[in-house]
C-alpha cells in the first residue's frame, strides 16, 4: 500500500463502502419480489466485486506488478478479438507478431521510454504487420487482414497502454496522487458514465441515437450520463487530479463523449461479425471487451491531455 498515496486508498475504500451498499439493496430487492428474475443483476453484482478487487489490487501493487498486470488485461482483449475474428490459415503467421508486440510495449511503459512507446506500434509493429503479410505470397484478402489486425492492435495494446503508462507518472508539488490518481479518476469518470448512460436511458431515453449499431443507445441516456460524468469530474478532480476547475468540467465532457463513442465502435465491430459479446469471461458483463470498451478512445486522450497540460 506504500504505493498508494492517502486519497487513493481512501477512495477505493469509498467504492468498496458504495459496492457493499448496492449488494445490500440487491440482496433485499430478491428477498422483497422472490418471484421476479434477478439473476442477471445478481451476476453484474459479484462480477463488479471481483472487477474492483482486481483494480484495488493493481492500483496498490508496485508500478512493474501493475504494469505487468495491465499487459495481461491487453493480453486477454487482443485473444478475444482474435477469437472472434475470422482468418485464414496463412493470417496464423502475423498473429505471432501480433502477440509479442505486448511485452515489448509494455517494457517501454515500464522503463518510461515514452518516444519508443508511441511509436513502436503505429510505426515499427505496423510495418512489421504488413511486410509479414506480403512474405507469405498471398494476396487476396491483403488488404482487410493487414488493416483488420492493425486497428485490433491499436485498441487492445497501444490504447490500453495508455492507462498502463499513468503508473509511472510521479507526483506533482501539491498533487500526491499521482499516475494512480489520475487513472483511478479517468476510471471512475468513464464507468460510472456507462452506468449513467444506461439508468437514464432506461428512464428517459425515447429517441434513439444509432439504433442500428446499438439500439439501446438513446439520446436522454446520453445526455444524463454525460451531465453525471461532468459533476462527479467536478467532484473528484480536486482529490485525485492536478486539474482545476475549467479542465475538469472539460476533461469529463470529454470522456463522458469518447467513452459513448469507444463503446458504440464495438458495439458496431460484434455487429458486424454477427457476436452479442467479445466473450464470456465476466459473468454478466461479457468479455474484457464489452467492459473496457469504452477505456480505448477515452485513455489515450486524456494521457495526453495530462501529458501536455503538467508532465
Amino acid at each position: 500500500m506504500a504505493h498508494a498515496a492517502p486519497v487513493v486508498l481512501h477512495a477505493i475504500g469509498a467504492i468498496t463502502a458504495l459496492l457493499a451498499a448496492a449488494s445490500a439493496i440487491v440482496f433485499a430487492m430478491t428477498r422483497l419480489r422472490p418471484e421476479k428474475d434477478y439473476a442477471e443483476l445478481v451476476r453484474r453484482t459479484r462480477s463488479w466485486w471481483f472487477l474492483v478487487a482486481l483494480f484495488a489490487a493493481t492500483l496498490l501493487a508496485n508500478d512493474t506488478l501493475a504494469v505487468v498486470f495491465m499487459g495481461f488485461l491487453s493480453f486477454l482483449a487482443l485473444k478475444e478479438f482474435f477469437t472472434i475474428i475470422p482468418y485464414r490459415r496463412v493470417d496464423r503467421r502475423i498473429l505471432f507478431w501480433a502477440y509479442l508486440s505486448i511485452p515489448i510495449q509494455f517494457y517501454w511503459i515500464a522503463t518510461g521510454w515514452y518516444t519508443m512507446f508511441i511509436i513502436f506500434i503505429p510505426v515499427y509493429i505496423f510495418f512489421l504487420v504488413a511486410g509479414r503479410m506480403v512474405l507469405t505470397g498471398e494476396t487476396e484478402g491483403f488488404l482487410k487482414t493487414t488493416a483488420t489486425v492493425q486497428w485490433v492492435l491499436m485498441i487492445t495494446v497501444f490504447s490500453i497502454g495508455h492507462a498502463a503508462y499513468l503508473f509511472t507518472l510521479p507526483p506533482l508539488p501539491g498533487f500526491e496522487a499521482g499516475g494512480r490518481g489520475l487513472l483511478l479518476y479517468m476510471a471512475l469518470v468513464v464507468q460510472l458514465n456507462d452506468v449513467a448512460q444506461y439508468v437514464w436511458g432506461k428512464t428517459f431515453g425515447r429517441r434513439k441515437i444509432l439504433p442500428s449499431v446499438s439500439p439501446g443507445k438513446t439520446w436522454g441516456g446520453f445526455l444524463g450520463g454525460l451531465g453525471t460524468s461532468i459533476c462527479l469530474s467536478l467532484l473528484i478532480a480536486p482529490l485525485l487530479t492536478p486539474m482545476n476547475f475549467g479542465w475538469s468540467l472539460l476533461v469529463g465532457a470529454c470522456l463522458a463523449s469518447l467513452g459513448f463513442l469507444g463503446d458504440v465502435t464495438i458495439s458496431a465491430v460484434k455487429r458486424d461479425l454477427g457476436v452479442k459479446d467479445t466473450g464470456t469471461i465476466i459473468p454478466g458483463h461479457g468479455g474484457i471487451m464489452d467492459r473496457i470498451d469504452s477505456l480505448t478512445f477515452t485513455a489515450p486522450l486524456f494521457f495526453h491531455a495530462m501529458w501536455y497540460l503538467y508532465y
